[in-house]
């Protein structure tokens, strides 16, 4: 009797060891990219997903899912079950101004989100294509309000949007704006002369504005650019009190318990202190974050608010 009993309890030992097993094993987490591949936003996440992973002994899964302003990506994070194994790159546009420039959301930002950490800011590039006779901002100031509403605008997303209303609106210029599902299709339009003009990240124009196939005429951030140094910025340019800067970062959903959110934080900070990381952000004109949740928090707090006096201010049509 003795014997048949160890027996059994040693079989019910074998058959568990490899269920214990297996639940101790991590579940890879989700980072949902609200743009298609090649945008700024997917090629940052994609640069920090593996020293993240290692930082957190898990994998990191980038899932795409474009859409206009990167809505439907934002609202998949914001219901995703707060267990931290789902994250997405919020930006800018999906994360501040998305807030007033839309009437409703299927999403709230400071209510359905908790921030992680900044990945990284740049400035926005106003490109053209080389076909249009305009060398300079003010002749191609010229060149679009001789032709009202029939200067195409390229729109990869929120920011760009409203970076690029405000700015026709303070120049006179009414343009016609033309929405793209996130940079990269945006990028190529512009390429192929579809579109006459857009605002991209260096990240998505640098190439071809060497290559010639693009044309700057300014950037919006507050400071030149290092990879660009010779291209002023817009407010150098007369853009009175003109200056935005396209940022994005890590968000869980709301609900995130903070334990996984610091282990998140960690992971960022892990990844933006690593060479290969570091050196090719400013390689891409990006400037790296690393912010604590708490301050990274407070930041998109002021950036929904500035925009959303900007947005009331410039009288950008809300959508």
């Amino acid at each position: 009797m003795h014997t048949r009993t160890i027996a059994i309890a040693a079989l019910a030992c074998a058959i568990a060891s490899p269920a214990h097993a297996q639940n101790t094993v991590k579940r890879p987490i989700r980072s949902i990219v609200a743009s298609p591949p090649g945008g700024p936003s997917d090629v940052q996440m994609r640069l920090l997903a593996p020293q993240m992973g290692e930082s957190l002994g898990q994998t990191i899964v980038v899932d795409n899912r474009p859409s206009s302003n990167g809505v439907v990506g934002a609202e998949l994070c914001a219901h995703a079950p707060p267990d931290g194994l789902t994250i997405c790159v919020g930006n800018s546009g999906t994360h501040a101004i998305n807030a007033t420039l839309y009437r409703k959301l299927p999403y709230d930002i400071l209510r359905d989100f908790q921030p992680v950490s900044m990945m990284g800011t740049t400035g926005l590039v106003v490109a053209i294509h080389p076909k249009l006779p305009a060398k300079t901002l003010k002749e191609f100031i010229a060149y679009a309000q001789k032709r009202p509403g029939k200067t195409t605008v390229g729109i990869a997303g929120a920011t760009g949007q409203f970076a690029g209303d405000a700015l026709w609106k303070q120049l006179d210029m009414q343009m016609n704006n033309v929405n793209f599902k996130g940079s990269a299709p945006t990028e190529i339009s512009l390429l192929s002369g579809e579109i006459d003009c857009a605002l991209l990240t260096p990240l998505a124009s640098m190439q071809h504005l060497k290559s010639g196939r693009m044309r700057a005429l300014g950037i919006s951030s507050v400071k030149r650019n290092a990879l660009i140094p010779d291209l002023p910025t817009l407010a150098e340019l007369g853009t009175t009190g003109y200056a935005f800067e396209y940022w994005n970062g890590i968000f869980a959903p709301a609900g995130t318990p903070p334990a996984a959110i610091a282990a998140l934080h960690k992971a960022v900070v892990h990844a933006l202190g690593t060479p290969q990381v570091r050196d090719r952000l400013t390689q891409l004109g990006f400037t790296a974050g690393g912010e604590p949740p708490a301050v990274y928090s407070k930041f998109v707090r002021g950036e929904v608010e500035k925009f959303r006096r900007q947005i009331i201010a410039s009288g950008v049509p809300r959508l």
